[in-house]
């Protein structure tokens, strides 16, 4: 993380804290309001709104309520074109792998699915061969699990449909379910935000996975986590899941995600013909 110490300029730090309050809030602010939320005063807020109003990081509605201009929406899209979700999820792996005393992978969706893009060894080794390239089930693995429950639905079908057709194989990890079992693991995890699997593929190994979300709320990728059967935990009130949950929420937010916004902490599956 980037040192932000040092001599700041005051002003810009006070006058951000009207802008933090508009980013939270779910529609257009009364002045009052907007400066009781900044911890300010009216007069003072509006000062800093008037010069804010010139720079188009605030404008005005017909009702004279306060909302983001059309430069801080410039200011995110620069941000969003700039920020490489890959990059900030592969520098997240030490961090995780530290945290949980586990394995971690950041998985994508691939042409023929899942597919892992960087693995980080943990302290305590796992006997397990993970590598860039390796290819998960959408039915029986986590990773897979967590791009079955949260990509737009006639995609996550498609891809579905080709392994069930496809059948075992060689490089694929996973088991096939039936589907009744399927979509009782994916509403599971939908529910909890994430996904896991307990000695399956691999008896002795355990694994939790779950989504990292990008601005337009879709899937961008998944942070999985693997590790023996008595050393991860994969319940709802583990460490490990708890460690894993905020990592990818801080990547989510780093990517322009927000949830309040979406109306929903994991956000609803869209369908696309």
């Amino acid at each position: 993380m980037h040192d932000v110490r040092g001599r700041g300029v005051q002003s810009i730090e006070v006058g951000g804290r009207l802008l933090q309050a508009l980013v939270a809030a779910t529609g257009p602010m009364m002045l009052r309001d907007l400066a009781q939320a900044s911890g300010m005063g009216p007069a003072q807020a509006h000062s800093y709104l008037v010069s804010f109003r010139r720079l188009g990081l605030v404008e005005q509605d017909e009702s004279d309520r306060y909302r983001l201009g059309p430069f801080a929406l410039t200011l995110g899209i620069a941000r969003m074109r700039i920020t490489d979700a890959l990059r900030l999820a592969i520098a997240k792996l030490p961090v995780l792998s530290e945290t949980t005393g586990m394995m971690t992978m950041v998985v994508v969706m691939g042409t023929r699915g899942p597919t892992v893009i960087a693995a980080e060894e943990a302290a305590r080794q796992l006997h397990v061969s993970v590598r860039p390239g390796t290819l998960y089930s959408m039915i029986g693995t986590a990773s897979g699990r967590v791009f079955s429950a949260w990509l737009p639905e006639a995609v996550a079908v498609r891809h579905i449909a080709a392994e069930r057709a496809e059948g075992p194989s060689q490089y694929l990890v996973g088991t096939l379910l039936d589907e009744a079992e399927l979509d009782r693991l994916l509403a599971e995890a939908r529910a909890r935000g994430y996904s896991a699997t307990e000695g399956v593929p691999i008896p002795g190994v355990n694994a939790i996975s779950a989504p990292v979300f990008d601005a337009s709320g879709r899937i961008a990728l998944a942070l999985t986590v693997i590790g023996p059967e008595g050393g991860l935990d994969t319940g709802p009130h583990s460490p490990q899941v708890a460690a894993l949950l905020a990592h990818c929420a801080e990547l989510s937010a780093q990517l322009g995600y927000m949830p309040e916004a979406a109306g929903n902490s994991t956000i609803e599956r869209e369908v696309q013909e």
